[in-house]
């Protein structure tokens, strides 16, 4: 089968074209017949950083974790899925998992749902990452109806979906952006926008908590952003943050009594670790987007297997509106 790999690693490094075997099936997992996946940040830190990351493949390496396609074969010991359901997950690209960017990849049946009807195969590639990081962090930190719940970043890949995932479980949603196209894109998926170039933290709180602060706040920007989260944060609040590679300050969040949950949605990958969860996590999103409460934002740019590189430099470039996605198709 067609595979992109890159046989070595580095900011300069491209894929190639290469014919690969087809993976075999083995016991617990399916094959599937790749009909899209998505760029994730992650997918372009292996591709530059190689082995300086614990999680990187050795080369030759077949990155991209996530996928939409059909299932073609089914492995021992597997009975939720069968040959021709259409499915989707997160389950390879890094460690000694092969990735999505191949005519066909194996998968964990563990880490893979049914795909959403409503959604095509270009859509259901964008969600899985980006929704089970949004839906990890957000029931960690207690979500819930009537909450006001403040999303960072709710334009992005991450964000876009938390805002919807917190609309959808009752509570009552506001995010930062940057720029109008970013603060538009909120307030079409139902959030009250925050310019936070030109309102401070101590503005939005008063004017939207009445100084009392965000029962949660999801930080999908992270960094020195977090100390923003503590600010914005009430007492006894919780912070989800996917971006907590950093040294900070913990003295606003011990006297406020604020509760820090730090997402890093490739431990059952990495780990083999309760798995399950990730395809539970899918198949409940696939269940809310057929509702109508979730629907990945893609971007307009299309691209092939042979264009991955194009792909990872229009994510890397900042331009992009929502999930990059290859096609295979």
């Amino acid at each position: 089968m067609k595979a992109m790999v890159l046989l070595s690693y580095g900011e300069d490094a491209v894929f190639e074209t290469a014919d690969v075997p087809v993976p075999d099936v083995t016991p617990g997992h399916v094959r599937v017949k790749v009909a899209a996946s998505s760029v994730n940040t992650v997918d372009t830190m292996i591709r530059s950083m190689g082995k300086e990351l614990p999680l990187s493949p050795d080369t030759p390496a077949i990155l991209g974790m996530d996928f939409a396609g059909t299932v073609e074969a089914v492995g021992e010991g597997v009975s939720d899925f069968a040959v021709g359901d259409e499915v989707y997950g997160c389950a390879g690209g890094l460690a000694d998992l092969p990735g999505s960017l191949a005519d066909s990849m194996l998968a964990d049946s563990r880490l893979i749902a049914r795909k959403p009807k409503n959604l095509s195969m270009r859509e259901a590639a964008a969600l899985p990452l980006v929704g089970i990081t949004a839906y990890e962090g957000l029931k960690r930190a207690g979500i819930g109806a009537w909450q006001k719940v403040l999303v960072h970043g709710g334009s992005g890949g991450v964000g876009h979906v938390a805002l919807q995932l917190a609309k959808h479980f009752g509570a009552d949603v506001y995010s930062t952006g940057g720029g109008e196209p970013q603060l538009e894109l909120i307030r079409e998926l139902g959030a009250t926008p925050i310019n936070y170039k030109t309102e401070t933290v101590a503005d939005y709180v008063a004017q939207h908590t009445g100084g009392a602060g965000f029962d949660v706040v999801f930080d999908s920007v992270g960094g020195a952003n977090m100390l923003n989260s503590f600010e914005a944060a009430a007492l006894n609040g919780h912070v989800a943050s996917t971006v907590s590679l950093c040294e900070l300050d913990l003295t606003l969040a011990h006297f406020k009594g604020l509760s820090l949950h730090v997402v890093f949605m490739l431990i059952p990958m990495l780990h083999d670790f309760h798995r399950e969860h990730h395809g539970a996590i899918l198949a409940d999103m696939a269940a809310i987007a057929e509702a109508g409460g979730l629907k990945p934002v893609v971007d307009d740019s299309h691209f092939s297997l042979e264009t991955v590189d194009q792909a990872y430099a229009r994510l890397l470039s900042g331009k992009a509106m929502g999930k990059v996605v290859i096609e295979n198709e």
